[in-house]
Parts: structure tokens; sequence; C-alpha cells
């Protein structure tokens, strides 16, 4: 999905940061200041990452990768993430079959002051331990629902939701997706978009470059992999539509399996032992030891489509 800045002319509705083309009928005028100033946000954000946060990332990771005298405290402190991806490349980026990938790390249960640094690679802590069944989740429910009520969308769980916060003079808006839900009619606009969505995935395939961010997992202490941060509606849709693989991106890994996999090794070597081990990596299935249970009921997924 590519950015696009909000424009002037009357003919084209902007959009947030986050938002996507189909959404454009659903702008409104008095979301005009906060939709820029998320875009303003963002470009704050980016710029200062480009111009200080990766440049230092790049020293520290060079630092790390030539042995340099410091490069144990950069391990200790968890690596670089970025950097470390720039030089790993595609090797962090894993087909993996969407209806394994069931279980998702659960941030709730998780104190602010134990979860790991997003900048960081290597992640400390019990936060593989806290897990969700995304097949069970809101997102992957809204899809079913979406498919089976397609003819019907006032049926829905979700509209009935969208039109109660209506009803009750709390329309749902998005400043990222630039988007004012202050109608049934655009409650019925917007949840049509993620129909079609959902149906040029099972036209078409899944799109990697549709979503702002890859689908991000994460290494758990046993070598498999946990859902995390953002795109579980385009997963949740490539698992309703039973996609036979989707590309994942390793965005950290448990220390715990980091140190059984490269060791003592450092640097290029320990990068190496990284991208080995990372092609034996498979969706983990079960919840954890503190996990939720999921729900009593049997779990059938639908047929596969096309």
């Amino acid at each position: 999905m590519s950015k696009v800045k909000p424009s002037a002319r009357s003919d084209i509705r902007p959009r947030g940061p986050a938002g996507d083309a189909a959404f454009a009928p659903l702008y409104d005028p008095s979301l005009r200041w906060p939709v820029r100033r998320a875009w303003l946000e963002l470009f704050v954000r980016e710029g200062v990452q480009q111009a200080l946060g990766l440049p230092l990332e790049r020293l520290l990771m060079g630092v790390w990768l030539g042995h340099a005298p410091g490069s144990a405290t950069v391990e200790r402190l968890g690596l670089p993430r970025r950097a470390l991806g720039e030089a790993m490349g595609e090797a962090l980026t894993l087909a993996v079959p969407p209806r394994e990938l069931i279980q998702s790390v659960r941030w709730g249960p998780v104190p602010h002051r134990q979860r790991p640094s997003s900048v960081t690679f290597i992640w400390n802590g019990e936060w593989d331990r806290h897990r969700g069944d995304l097949r069970f989740s809101s997102r992957y429910e809204l899809i079913r629902e979406l498919d089976i009520h397609r003819d019907a969308l006032t049926r829905t769980r979700r509209f009935h939701e969208l039109a109660a916060r209506l009803a009750a003079g709390r329309p749902w808006q998005s400043h990222q997706q630039g988007v004012l839900l202050n109608t049934r009619a655009r409650i019925l606009t917007y949840l049509q978009a993620y129909l079609g969505f959902l149906d040029d995935m099972a036209a078409h395939g899944f799109n990697a470059a549709r979503g702002k961010d890859a689908l991000g997992v994460a290494v758990s202490r046993n070598g498999g992999l946990l859902k995390i941060n953002r795109g579980l509606h385009r997963l949740a849709m490539a698992q309703y539509l039973g996609l036979e693989t989707v590309p994942v991106r390793v965005q950290a890994v448990h220390r715990q399996w980091w140190h059984e996999v490269v060791g003592s090794a450092r640097g290029a070597d320990a990068l190496e032992r990284l991208r080995d081990a990372l092609g034996r990596c498979v969706p983990e299935s079960a919840p954890g030891v503190e996990g939720l249970a999921p729900p009593a009921q049997d779990f059938h997924w639908p047929a596969p489509r096309g």
C-alpha cells in the first residue's frame, strides 16, 4: 500500500497514513486536522529514525559484526533490529501456511516495564508464554461473518457494534485511516471495503505490498513462530481462504533460543547460524503456559477457496 499525502484537490479525498483508496468515500472534512496531524507525526517519527535512529543502529551493528570492543554489550542489549534486518535481508522472510500460524503474543498481561523494546531483535522475558488463539479472534470472526452475510452485512456483529456507537453519539473514527463512520451507509461501505479486500485476495492471492507493514512474527524460546503486531486482518483473510502460504517477517527472537542456535558465535558466523535455524522454524500450536484456553466448541476451517 503506497503512502499518499493529503491533497488540496477537491476531486481527491485525503486519507490517513494507514488508509487505503477503498476508504476514500469515508473521509469527512472534520478529520482534516487530525489526519494532517497523523501524517505529521509519521513524517517526524520516520525522519528521526532515518536521521538518527538508523545510523546509530548501523554503527552498533558494525561494532558487533566487527568483533570490536563493546560488541558483547551490543548483543546483551538485544542487537539493533532494523540494522540486523538489513544484514539478514530476505533470510528473515519465511513462507508459512496461514492456518498453522494460530498463536499470537498477548501483550495485555505483560506489564509495560517488562515488555521488550521494539528496536531490539533479541527479546528477554516471559512474553512468549502469553498467547492467544487467532482462530477465535475478533478479526477472524469479522472476516467469517462478512463472507457469510455478504448480501446482508447488517446481520454482522461488527455492524451492530458500529451502529451502537453511532446511536450513542460516538461514531467510530480513525485518524490513521482517515475514516469517519457517522451514518449507517458509511458503516456498510466500510464493511464492504473489507469484503472487497477478501474477494481480491481470493482472486489474486496474498499481496504483500497491500499492507503498510509486513506480517510480523517472533520466535519463541522453543523455536516456534508467534504472530505479533499488525496485519491481523490480512492474516485472518488468508486463513479463512485457506491460502497455501503467506510471507511473514521475523521481527524478534527469544534470547534463550538465540543462545541455543548461535552459541558462542558472534558477527557473521552468528548470522549464518541464525539463517540456518530460521529455516527450521514452524508456527507454535500450543497455547503456552500463560495462554488462554480456546473455547470449548470444536473449530473447523472452511473449505479452501479457489
